[in-house]
C-alpha cells in the first residue's frame, strides 16, 4: 500500500501569492468548474482567477487584514483557505473564514479539515475567538463545518446564484466560538 505524501500547510505572504499565482489560479478555476459556490459564476476565465488573487487577496494579505493558508502536496497547490480579520472596532474578537478551496483532484483526503484546524490556530494567535462563515445550503462543506464544531445561525434563501444556472441558492450562516473549543 502506497501512502500519499504529507500535506504541507503554509501561510502565504504577498510575495508568495505573486510567485504562485498560476497554481492559485488553477485551484480557483478547478473549484469553480467543479461547481463550488464561492462567489463566481461561469463563464469564468483564467484571467478572472488571476485577477481575484492579484487584486483582492494579495492587497488584503499585504495590508495585514487577511491570512492565506495554502496546502501543497509534492509542491502542487491542493487547497487554500482565507481568514479575514478586517473587522470594525467593536468586533476585535471576530474573523471570517473565506473561500475554503480544495482542488477536485485532492478531495476526500483530509485537506479541508487540516486547513480549517490550522486557520483556527492562527485565529487564536490573532486573539480572535468568534469565527463566522457561510456556505451554500446542502453543499458537502456544510457537514464538514458541523463536524468541526460550527453551529448554524440561520439560512438565507435565494442568497447566491448557482455557478452554472440562473437559479438562486440558499446559504447557511455558521459560527464557532473558539474559546469553547480549546
Amino acid at each position: 500500500m502506497t501512502r500519499d505524501p504529507p500535506i504541507a500547510l503554509t501561510l502565504f505572504s504577498g510575495d508568495d501569492i505573486a510567485a504562485h499565482l498560476d497554481g492559485l489560479a488553477e485551484l480557483l478555476q478547478a473549484c469553480i468548474l467543479a461547481g463550488a459556490s464561492i462567489g463566481f459564476i461561469t463563464p469564468h476565465t483564467r484571467e478572472d482567477s488571476d485577477a481575484f488573487w492579484a487584486r483582492k487577496v494579495l492587497p488584503a494579505v499585504n495590508d495585514g487584514t487577511r491570512l492565506l493558508l495554502v496546502a501543497r502536496r509534492n509542491g502542487t497547490i491542493a487547497g487554500s483557505v482565507q481568514l479575514d480579520y478586517d473587522t470594525p472596532a467593536n468586533q476585535p474578537h471576530r474573523a471570517e473564514i473565506r473561500k475554503l478551496l480544495v482542488h477536485p483532484d485532492f478531495r476526500r483526503q483530509g485537506i479541508a479539515r487540516a486547513l480549517m484546524a490550522e486557520i483556527e490556530r492562527h485565529a487564536r494567535r490573532l486573539r480572535r475567538s468568534l469565527i463566522t462563515l457561510d456556505t451554500r445550503t446542502g453543499d458537502s462543506a456544510e457537514p464538514l463545518y458541523r463536524s468541526l464544531g460550527y453551529q448554524t445561525t440561520g439560512i438565507i434563501p435565494g442568497y447566491c446564484r448557482d455557478p452554472f444556472t440562473e437559479r438562486f441558492d440558499a446559504t447557511t450562516i455558521m459560527y464557532k466560538n473558539l474559546q469553547q473549543t480549546n
